[in-house]
């Protein structure tokens, strides 16, 4: 069974439509891209964990921020690496200048017994649809799609919560 993590789109309405939250993950890695690197907060489901639960755990983890607000369901994507991720989607503004993420500890370089400490995400950032589809890893990218469909939907009466 492949791996599974969840997450949440976090967007805000601006002047001409919405932005969206994305983040960068930290460490070694991914230090010099960015382009195509970006994701949403997400993580790995735990045993016997709803994929909702997950996803609002691990926005509290990589940002520091509570979601407590009814979910939209964005559905699931298969990653290149076989991953399964599920996304849900919440209006929420977040001042990016207060995040705080947890850290993790990676092999560093890979498979040389060497321990690393890095932030889990080093920096989040507002993003227009059209430059966060640019910005996401290209996997997640369906997830913008999803959610702009639905923000319209809602607009016309057609779309649901979670």
């Amino acid at each position: 069974m492949p791996a599974r993590s969840a997450g949440i789109l976090i967007h805000r309405p601006d002047g001409s439509g919405i932005e969206v939250l994305l983040v960068h993950p930290g460490g070694p890695f991914w230090r010099n891209k960015d382009v195509g690197a970006w994701q949403l907060p997400k993580g790995l489901v735990g045993a016997g964990e709803e994929d909702d639960a997950a996803a609002r755990r691990e926005v509290a983890e990589e940002l520091g921020v509570v979601v407590a607000g009814p979910l939209t369901d964005l559905g699931e994507v298969r990653q290149a690496g076989g991953k399964v991720v599920r996304a849900f989607a919440v209006e929420l503004d977040v001042d990016i200048a207060s995040i705080v993420s947890n850290t993790v500890e990676i092999d560093w370089p890979p498979r040389s017994g060497r321990k690393l400490t890095i932030p889990e995400i080093d920096e989040a950032r507002w993003f227009a649809p059209e430059d966060a589809h640019r910005h996401i890893l290209p996997s997640q990218a369906p997830f913008i799609t999803r959610l702009e469909a639905a923000l319209a939907g809602q607009r016309n009466g057609t779309c649901s919560s979670e």
